[in-house]
């Protein structure tokens, strides 16, 4: 047996260690601390946002969200087929509609043509996601979220960092929805955050977060609210990566490149495409081999994983979901692409030798049909 290389790990240091270990001495080891207010607010100024709301995860902070604006029972909102299941969930929690539309085949994130065919009077939001670590076309979901008096959410949870025209992902719609699970480019273990310019809709997120309880009369509920917090153990990790986020996005970067560099010359296959209006974070290394089908796909894996190398498919389309399976709108993109597509090794620290190593085994395995 190979050295086994995982898909991902986190980047942990004595800095981590360190806030992780000043927090747990404090006593603030649950949902108040000095660390929770710090990493709300570099965040924001990260992001190039007025707030920042920690949550415990990445799907409660996009259902706060929905239920901050009053999205419920009777209202649509789109998101794109191809996304971890949480971007759909969220929304059907609120009891609203989720309609998926198709994405486009370069960057796999929501095709914006599409989307206006699929707005209908009931329409109340868009959830574009950045994903893998390419943000959407909010340029254009703008453009038709003004146009239709649509509110736009966006799910950069794969993200951080990503930008369009110098201005990074949370920032370029209403509000913006982070994760910080343990395979994200900067993580909590687990936790979420929401950015957003908007004053009143902070406030109102920050009182449904805390269950709704009245400021002025401890204990007091006069609405339904939830238990959505982040712990000061998960803020202290949080921010000391934060603090280390650009030197994580650039070895993401360098690494594609590698994987780049060695796969250039290999006939029928795509790596993740950058449009000319982004900054791509590369959260996950794409790989696709044209014309492939699913047991293709996943014999390549197989075949991987007996070489030590950890992969994972592409999402399945949430169309395709049993209590998703009403969406009656074609999307033909993304039913292509999901099952050809796997995701390879993209941790922080891991060096060349190895991405050399998986490169090689790829190529082997696509040319010998395993």
């Amino acid at each position: 047996m190979k050295k086994f290389i995982p898909l991902s790990k986190p980047s942990i240091t004595c800095l981590e260690i360190e806030y992780v270990n000043q927090a747990m001495s404090s006593g603030w080891v649950s949902s108040l601390g000095s660390y929770i207010n710090e990493f709300e607010a570099s965040f924001a100024k990260y992001c190039g946002t007025k707030y920042a709301l920690t949550t415990s995860s990445g799907t409660t902070a996009i259902h706060l969200a929905l239920a901050t604006y009053g999205i419920t029972a009777g209202d649509e909102v789109i998101v794109p087929d191809l996304t971890f299941i949480a971007t759909a969930n969220a929304v059907a929690y609120t009891g609203a509609k989720v309609v998926t539309v198709d994405i486009k085949e370069d960057t796999l994130c929501i095709d914006t043509v599409k989307i206006e065919k699929a707005i209908t009077p009931n329409t109340k939001a868009i959830i574009p996601v950045h994903l893998y670590g390419h943000p959407a076309n909010t340029i254009e979901i703008n453009r038709l979220a003004k146009k239709y008096n649509l509110l736009v959410l966006e799910d950069a949870a794969e993200a951080h960092g990503a930008e369009i025209e110098r201005q990074k992902t949370g920032s370029l719609g209403d509000c913006g929805i982070f994760s910080f699970y343990g395979n994200k480019i900067i993580t909590c273990g687990e936790g979420g955050m929401i950015t957003t310019n908007d004053e009143a809709f902070y406030h109102r997120a920050k009182h449904l977060r805390d269950q709704a309880m009245s400021p002025l009369k401890r204990y007091w509920h006069n609405e339904l609210g939830f238990n959505y917090r982040m712990t000061n153990l998960q803020a202290a990790l949080g921010l000391a990566q934060l603090q280390r986020i650009d030197e994580l996005i650039e070895d993401r970067i360098k690494i594609f490149e590698l994987y780049r560099s060695y796969l250039a010359d290999m006939p029928g296959i795509k790596l993740n495409f950058t449009a000319d209006y982004a900054r791509n974070v590369y959260w996950l290394v794409c790989f696709e081999v044209e014309g492939y089908t699913e047991a293709e796909r996943n014999n390549l894996m197989k075949a991987l994983e007996l070489q030590g190398i950890e992969t994972r498919p592409y999402f399945y389309p949430v169309s395709e979901m049993p209590m998703y399976q009403q969406n009656s709108i074609p999307t033909p993109v993304t039913h292509k692409v999901y099952q050809r597509g796997i995701n390879l090794p993209s941790y922080f620290g891991l060096t060349f030798e190895e991405i050399e190593y998986i490169c090689t085994c790829l190529r082997s395995q696509v040319n010998n049909g395993f």
